[in-house]
């Protein structure tokens, strides 16, 4: 799987040799395309939202992120491979604006693991 942006926004706001800080936002509606993620990484959602996301080759749009103000999410990338390509869409009536940390020294584990997150928000499977 090449050829995919590695970029997890639209905005680079901050980056050092540590880590790399990218801010996503979205409109009612609008899709971020395909993109992969190439390090473990933390996503933080300042405000409430609620998005979507589809993998490369799926037919659906199934993993839903309902987030209250202040959701924290944690994704264990691993570095054998970067996580499959995916887009994320915005299914609320605002925009709405998220921030992905990459971290950008080598994974501690091997492969992808799934997320983790705080009481702040919910990931679930669903199609729509």
């Amino acid at each position: 799987m090449t050829g995919f942006p590695p970029n997890p926004g639209d905005t680079l706001i901050f980056e050092n040799d540590r880590v790399r800080v990218w801010s996503m936002t979205l409109a009612p509606g609008q899709m971020f395309d395909f993109h992969q993620h190439h390090h473990d990484h933390v996503v933080l959602w300042p405000d409430a939202g609620l998005a979507q996301a589809q993998e490369l080759g799926d037919e659906d749009w199934g993993l839903v992120q309902e987030a209250r103000p202040g959701f924290v999410l944690y994704r264990t990338v691993g570095h054998r491979k970067p996580l499959t390509p995916h887009r994320i869409r915005n299914l609320g009536d605002e925009t709405v604006t998220h921030y992905v940390v990459e971290l950008l020294e080598r994974s501690p584990k091997p492969d992808a693991e799934p997320w983790t997150f705080n009481d702040r928000g919910e990931i679930r499977e669903e199609t729509r």
